[in-house]
Parts: C-alpha cells; sequence; structure tokens
C-alpha cells in the first residue's frame, strides 16, 4: 500500500558568494576589481531547480547586488521565485568583530540593494563563513528578521580553517582576522533541529546547516563534490547514509549549495585552491542535480523563510517554543 503521509519539510539554499569574495578571503590581489562569475553560474542553477521544480533561498552579497554588471543575473533569480537573503554586504567572515553601528550599516546596505534589484525585503540572513554573534542576532531581530543560518555544528570546523589557511597568501594579521572562519571545534556540540534565539529585544528561529546526525560531519554539496573526486558511488552512499540519518532522527535537514557546486576547471583556473575545482562542471553539475532529486523523495523543500514559518506556526501552536530554545548566555561561551 502506497504510503499517503505527508513528507516532512527541508530547506535548501545557496550562499551566492562572488569570485572576488572568494579572492578577498583567500588574500589573493585583484579582488577589488570585482571580478565575477554570475553570469556564468546564475543560469546554471537556476535551470537545475527550474527541471527539478523545486524553489530555495539564494544569499546574496550586497556589494554584488549593488553593481550594475549583476542587475540581470540577481534579478533572475527573484523573478524565477526564488527567495532572496542577506549574506552582508562587504563579504567579511569576521562580523564578530563589527562593532553595532558596522552591523547595522552592513545589513541596511544590503536591504536597499535587494529591495531596489527584487522588490523582495529579506527576512534571512547567514553570516559569511558561518560568521556570527550575539549582537548580530540582536540586531537581526531589531530589524525584523525572521531567521538565521549561520550556524553550522560540526567540530571540522578548524581544520577546515588550517586547510584554507596552508593554501592562502595571508599576512599573521589577516589570519587573525579569520580566525573563526568555519567556526570553532565547539560549534559541534550545537543542536542540529531548529530552535529559537530569544532576547529582550524578541526572538529569532535559527536553522542550521545541517550536519550528519550522531558524527557532525559536513553533508553540503560542495563537501559530496570533494568526496566524488575519489569515488562517486562512495559519495553517494555518504549521501543516502546522511538522509537516512535524517529521517531516522527526525532532523529536518537545510542543504546548502555554492556556486563552486555549479562550475568547474573548465570555467575558471584562478580558484583552483578550491576542492573538485579540478573537476569539470559537467559532473559536478550532475551530482549536485542528483543530490538534490534524492533529497526531494524524503522531504518537501522549501525556500528557508517557508521552513521557518513552518516552524513558528508548529511553535506556537503547541506552546512549546521554549524547549527549542538556547540560552543566550550559550554565545559567550562557544
Amino acid at each position: 500500500m502506497k504510503n499517503t503521509a505527508p513528507k516532512p519539510i527541508a530547506s535548501l539554499s545557496l550562499d551566492l558568494d562572488n569570485k572576488w569574495s572568494y579572492m578577498k578571503t583567500h588574500g589573493d590581489s585583484g579582488w577589488d576589481t570585482y571580478p565575477t562569475y554570475l553570469p556564468l553560474v546564475v543560469p546554471r542553477f537556476l535551470k537545475v531547480l527550474s527541471d527539478l521544480d523545486l524553489k530555495m533561498t539564494v544569499f546574496v552579497v550586497g556589494q554584488d547586488v549593488a553593481r550594475d554588471e549583476n542587475f540581470e543575473s540577481i534579478a533572475s533569480i527573484s523573478s524565477h521565485g526564488h527567495e532572496i537573503g542577506n549574506h552582508s554586504f562587504n563579504h567579511e567572515p569576521w562580523l564578530h568583530l563589527y562593532t553595532e553601528s558596522q552591523l547595522v550599516t552592513e545589513l541596511a546596505k544590503t536591504e536597499e540593494h535587494i529591495e531596489r534589484v527584487t522588490g523582495q525585503t529579506p527576512k534571512g540572513f547567514r553570516g559569511p563563513g558561518f560568521s556570527f554573534c550575539e549582537l548580530l542576532l540582536r540586531v537581526l531581530i531589531r530589524r525584523g528578521y525572521l531567521y538565521d543560518g549561520s550556524t553550522f555544528p560540526t567540530f571540522l570546523g578548524p581544520l577546515a580553517r588550517l586547510y584554507y589557511f596552508m593554501n592562502a597568501t595571508l599576512s599573521r594579521e589577516q589570519q587573525e582576522d579569520r580566525r573563526q572562519l568555519f567556526g570553532r571545534f565547539s560549534e559541534g556540540f550545537r543542536s542540529l533541529h531548529p530552535y529559537l534565539w530569544k532576547f529582550s529585544e524578541g526572538q529569532l528561529v535559527e536553522i542550521p546547516v545541517t550536519t550528519m546526525p550522531f558524527f557532525k560531519v559536513p553533508i553540503h554539496a560542495s563537501y559530496l563534490l570533494y568526496l566524488a573526486r575519489y569515488s562517486p558511488l562512495i559519495a553517494k552512499a555518504y549521501w543516502q547514509s546522511s538522509l537516512a540519518l535524517c529521517r531516522l532522527t527526525r532532523t529536518s535537514p537545510s542543504l546548502l549549495l555554492h556556486p563552486l557546486d555549479f562550475m568547474g576547471c573548465d570555467d575558471d583556473k584562478d580558484l583552483a585552491f578550491f576542492p573538485a575545482m579540478d573537476k569539470p562542471h559537467e559532473s559536478k553539475v550532475e551530482l549536485t542535480h542528483w543530490m538534490i532529486r534524492e533529497m526531494s523523495k524524503h522531504f518537501r523543500i522549501v525556500p528557508m523563510k517557508e521552513h521557518a514559518e513552518s516552524l513558528s506556526m508548529k511553535w506556537n501552536a503547541s506552546n512549546s517554543g521554549d524547549r527549542f530554545s538556547e540560552r543566550v548566555t550559550e554565545l559567550s561561551h562557544k
């Protein structure tokens, strides 16, 4: 007998980090000329989502939205029905070092350009490099945001940061700025399940970037593409196991994509320092398409705003939102 029970909800998002932002974080010269690959990559991921008849959230960088050469690319994302989220203005993964006025400016400038280009008012935020802090969360609440997606519950953040530093040309001062890139070891103790941040200003839904239940190792598309360099079969088995563990633990996955999941060595030689950028784009697009399709077999995939709204309605109806909350003091210890 066919199972007619509704699928559990899941969300899909893409951090639209542009070429210049990767070069900037990596310490490469020439980033301040703002080289862009958006006209190349945006049509590719829009086609994948169109083929799968799905909508997602795209977190955009304000500096990109502000530049005329990116207008058509970013406007097309919204015109295809996808949610636009705020990914900061300058894409600096050290927001924890910002003052309150700097955070307000970073958010406000991006909001202004998103509204001008897409007509949308962003309700979700993700910090570049998973950068966030208590002050940022409070500012988000005051500015009317519904959710944040900056937490990355894995123990492997320091290892990823070390790998990145080994392949970068950064001064000691630049490394100090980036010392929380990809998060601390203690991030691995955070919950995989969505919860509420509660402050005197109000509350904010947190939707973590999902990692593998129990093991807390990354499962986002870039990681799968890295595994596929060695064995596509192992990469696919890894993803199938991750989805099975999400179902077993009733974890609603929030899958993260990046532009380089749709690009390869045939597109750009300057970004060869990224894992899996030695593969042609066709094989990467094919695997990313497969990942999303497999996820859709078991979960109802929606943009993150819809995911957050669904959670809020559920928690309000059950009047049990308190058990999903984390103590604010946790931030000062992690």
